[in-house]
């Protein structure tokens, strides 16, 4: 289990790339990024997960001096730096353990300029054996119940995540090689 939820993990991965972000700011950012669709953040979720972000010493609230609109002027939060380390250790683990349909692998993918090309491909290449562990224990399962000469729709509970997995290996494999081939472009070969 996670200790961070999705939107907390989003809310570090934003404050991280600006430096410091309002909760008017990660709005705008999560619309433009389809956030919502994909991830199913919300208005409320993003002021909730600030709330306890900063309750946790993860980020620190600072007054700004900015001031548009005629609203109150906007509360910006920072990283700390147990923050910073929270977000690289939920990065890799997001990278490396997450089956082939949990969200929180793209909200790992969208954090990658966080952590070195070196990081995401050691937690890449676990996130292939993690997978490829899950696939044998689905496979284990399918035999012992039977295998082929199960009814269709039992079957295709099982040939649906066989064929979810295979799909992601292919496309973890392919964006490990992108890494090491940029990585190799600029001298950082490993």
């Amino acid at each position: 289990m996670h200790t961070l939820s999705n939107v907390e993990f989003m809310l570090l991965q934003m404050i991280a790339e600006h430096r410091q972000a309002s909760g008017y700011d990660i709005m705008k950012l999560v619309e433009q990024r389809g956030y919502k669709e994909w991830a199913n953040i919300g208005t409320t979720s993003i002021y909730a997960g600030l709330k306890k972000l900063s309750d946790k010493g993860w980020i620190s609230p600072e007054t700004s001096d900015e001031k548009s609109g005629k609203g109150p002027t906007p509360t910006r939060f920072a990283l700390t730096e147990v923050g910073i380390r929270k977000l690289r250790n939920e990065i890799l683990d997001s990278l490396s353990s997450t089956r082939e349909r949990d969200n929180r692998f793209d909200l790992g993918l969208a954090a990658l300029p966080h952590i070195g090309k070196e990081e995401a491909v050691i937690a890449l290449r676990k996130r292939l054996d993690f997978l490829g562990e899950a696939s044998i224990k689905i496979r284990q399962k399918y035999e012992s119940q039977g295998g082929a000469s199960l009814p269709l729709n039992v079957r295709a509970l099982f040939l649906h995540p066989f064929s979810l997995i295979e799909s992601e290996q292919a496309f973890v494999s392919r964006l490990i090689h992108e890494l090491l081939e940029e990585a190799s472009r600029h001298g950082q070969i490993y």
